[in-house]
């Protein structure tokens, strides 16, 4: 071998025959005679020509990775090697099914130890992701299976060499490229003595793969949001407080945002017209105005092309006292959020009342969720949003002093870190003397992030100036959570201890 080496990937053509032969029959010592014929190859490569990828050094096809396309739920798990192959004549390739699977991998042993069935199997990912199939099923032998057949079932060995007790040269290599076990196959090669005819079914999920990928609604890969930073201040009365909800509406839409986000009881300087009342009185008064304001929040989602998070506001249900936030989305319809902790001075001054209610909402740019101020500092609502696939958690927040907007802002922080989520938190400035209960606001909106190679460094996507009023746009991309989930250098949803602790929702 020279002393520069060119290695390629590329598609397998019929004309590579006898180079893969010689492979075939040189990484397979111990199964003689098993490699594919000339016909048989030929007609694979003329079947689905790009899911047979060889892999080059210097030119020459020294292993390779063959695959078909299957409706898997014609098969199922149980299955045998002739059966998925449709006995070697390849029927069962459908160009429409939902499965890449993996009918052979293997590399020249003289070339082993470059990191070359690694680069197969990473050409095999990215075809099964532009091809948005589900995922790579394939039966898998357990060569050294037959060293210690005659003191471990074919799943204690399984589990051993999951625990890297024991080295297989097959399962070993299936489990570092993020391989699963499905089941253990019986006589899926009956004539495969070192594994005693044992199989294991394996599977890789691909994380990108979207089931309505050729519909009309689609969720987006990078989904833009704009922050208000609210000032307060006196609107004189609902049709001013209006006409300001709607310039940042408009100043967001025109950013090409996906969604705009207000503040926590934004619409509390409206107050003022019923200061004359207690505290309780004034905000039952101002609730009146609620239903009126998310109608026109519905017509301006609509009208300006961006779904809206309401902020929150009051609201009078059978005559008890709530904090309500409204998703106001870009179609026409909406729905809502219940703040389901408020805080000691919203029961003591107002007699607010908590939800009871919790679910991930379904937009056109992914699942979200809504918690509004004080919710995100219990951190278990949050693990439940993420358990039914919250991408992005919005928090609408009031809070008067810095001691109160950073128990908001670290514990938010603590949300995108432990969900592997993006958390928007959007806060009201200013002050409004002339209103009971609601004297000062401080704020720093912004857009946090996971933390991890993919994420800025500070875990900061965008942030606001503190107390100036101003709006924040940042874009987040839903495909870097997926990764993360998967590959990131910590798993905090994936390895939480489930067999020692849970949360539970009890309604």
């Amino acid at each position: 071998m020279s002393m520069t080496e060119t290695i390629d990937i590329r598609q397998l053509t019929a004309e590579d025959y006898f180079d893969l032969k010689e492979s075939m029959v040189s990484a397979y010592p111990d199964m003689a005679g098993s490699y594919w014929r000339e016909p048989t190859l030929r007609r694979l490569v003329s079947l689905f020509p790009e899911g047979q990828i060889a892999v080059t050094v210097n030119g020459k096809v020294v292993g390779c990775a063959l695959g078909i396309i299957v409706d898997y739920g014609k098969f199922g798990d149980d299955h045998t090697y002739e059966q998925i192959t449709g006995y070697y004549t390849f029927n069962t390739h459908d160009p429409k099914g939902d499965m890449l699977y993996g009918i052979e991998v293997f590399v020249h042993p003289d070339y082993r130890g470059k990191r070359l069935a690694r680069r197969l199997y990473d050409a095999r990912k990215t075809l099964c992701e532009r091809l948005n199939l589900r995922g790579i099923v394939a039966g898998g032998r357990i060569p050294n299976y037959e060293k210690y057949a005659d003191n471990l079932s074919p799943r204690e060995y399984i589990e051993k060499v999951q625990d890297k007790e024991i080295y297989d040269p097959t399962l070993t290599f299936q489990f570092s490229n993020d391989f699963l076990v499905k089941k253990i196959l019986k006589n899926y090669l009956p004539h495969d003595e070192a594994s005693k005819g044992f199989a294991t079914l394996l599977q890789w999920y691909n994380i990108y793969y979207e089931k309505d990928a050729d519909t009309v609604r689609y969720n987006k890969s990078t989904v833009r949001i704009g922050l208000v930073q609210w000032q307060m201040r006196d609107y004189r009365n609902l049709d001013g407080f209006l006409e300001q909800v709607e310039y940042f509406i408009d100043a967001v839409s025109d950013y090409g945002s996906d969604f705009v986000v207000f503040p926590e009881l934004f619409n509390a300087p409206l107050m003022a017209e019923f200061n004359q009342l207690d505290p309780a009185g004034a905000i039952r008064g101002v609730a009146r105005y609620t239903e009126q304001i998310r109608d026109e929040f519905v017509r301006y989602a609509v009208a300006y092309n961006v779904n809206v998070i309401g902020g929150s506001m009051p609201i009078v249900i059978d005559e008890q006292l709530y904090n309500i936030c409204y998703l106001c989305r870009r179609d026409g319809t909406y729905d809502h959020y219940i703040k389901m902790h408020p805080t000691p001075s919203e029961v003591f001054a107002w007699g607010v009342k908590g939800g009871h209610e919790l679910k991930v909402f379904d937009t056109d740019c992914g699942k979200i969720g809504i918690q509004i101020c004080y919710d995100v500092e219990f951190p278990e609502p949050s693990r439940l949003l993420s358990e039914q696939g919250m991408q992005i958690l919005f928090v609408p927040f009031l809070t008067d002093t810095q001691h109160a907007y950073n128990r908001v802002r670290f514990c938010a922080q603590a949300r995108a870190i432990e969900m592997e989520c993006y958390v928007a938190i959007a806060g009201c400035v200013g002050n409004l003397p002339k209103v009971n209960n609601m004297d000062l606001q401080y704020a720093q909106s912004a857009v946090l992030t996971p933390s991890d190679f993919a994420f800025p460094v500070t875990g900061i996507k965008a942030d606001a100036t503190p107390n100036t009023e101003m709006i924040v746009i940042a874009d987040v991309d839903l495909v870097l959570l997926k990764e993360l989930n998967a590959f990131g250098s910590v798993q905090t949803r994936k390895d939480q201890r489930r067999d020692l602790y849970e949360v539970k929702w009890k309604k």
